[in-house]
């Protein structure tokens, strides 16, 4: 039995288990809503969240932002697709994992036994291990769903080179089901000065609004997936509310140098 163990428990997050559960009840706590300019407090369950995949020092609290609407439909979710960007391994495609689970220090997550079957047929998907190996940013979505969910599996995919139509062709097998929830995982811009930064964020979270689906690498790390996303939405029409947005200058890091950070929600 093939478990991918935790890349990044004790870096990106809190690797002990009692910690990382008070960490992520403080970011999902009311008054962390109510602090956070444009949070949606709408009743319905999304289609898709668009969460970030920073430690959760720099991010946490604006991923929480979109995991908060999960709260009063925890048991309406049984299956989870993931999508991330491919940040260690270079590869053409898209990778589902080998592993039949993923383990954080909260405990393990099913991998869907029945994903292959459906993904096989696409043959820009393959069943690869290694770029998942040391891959963060669905990793550290998983403790945010642990502690939300009662009972759900996962189709974690790593995104390589892949084009928008291959990420949406995907998605078109699940979006919108019953008992499913698409994440896809994407950080905004990277490495400008506090003020350069925030402004052509707010120009790219615009774009993601207007399901806009061609996003370049240097406005969101995530692109390819979101793009396949956003594409999808335009072609049915869905609705994307942005629940928050800020940078690695406004909660634990130097303003000379930031990272970018959004949430959105798929209506």
């Amino acid at each position: 039995m093939l478990i991918r163990e935790a890349a990044v428990a004790g870096s990106f997050y809190p690797a002990d288990p009692d910690q990382l559960e008070s960490t992520i009840d403080s970011f999902l706590a009311p008054e962390q809503a109510e602090a956070e300019e444009g949070d949606c407090q709408s009743s319905l369950l999304p289609k898709a969240l668009i969460v970030p995949h920073a430690g959760y020092i720099y991010s946490g609290s604006t991923a929480a932002s979109g995991y908060r609407l999960l709260a009063q439909h925890r048991h309406q979710i049984d299956k989870v697709v993931l999508l991330g960007p491919a940040h260690r391994v270079p590869f053409q495609g898209i990778a589902l994992p080998e592993s039949k689970y993923f383990l954080t220090p909260l405990g393990q997550v099913v991998v869907d036994p029945d994903a292959w079957d459906t993904l096989s047929q696409m043959p820009f998907v393959s069943q690869w291990e290694v770029p998942h190996q040391m891959e963060h940013s669905l990793e550290v979505q998983l403790p945010f769903l642990q502690k939300l969910l009662p009972s759900f599996s996962i189709i974690p995919l790593v995104v390589g080179d892949a084009s928008e139509d291959q990420v949406m062709e995907i998605l078109q097998h699940y979006l919108g089901k019953p008992g499913v929830l698409v994440i896809v995982s994407t950080d905004l811009s990277h490495f400008r000065c506090y003020q350069q930064n925030k402004d052509k964020d707010q120009q790219t979270s615009q774009l993601i609004e207007q399901k806009y689906f061609h996003i370049k690498g240097d406005q969101a790390c995530g692109s390819r997936p979101l793009n396949g996303l956003l594409k999808l939405a335009s072609k049915e029409n869905f609705s994307v509310q942005r629940l928050a947005i800020c940078n690695s200058g406004d909660t634990a890091g130097d303003r000379s140098s930031v990272v970018g950070y959004g949430s959105y929600a798929v209506y």
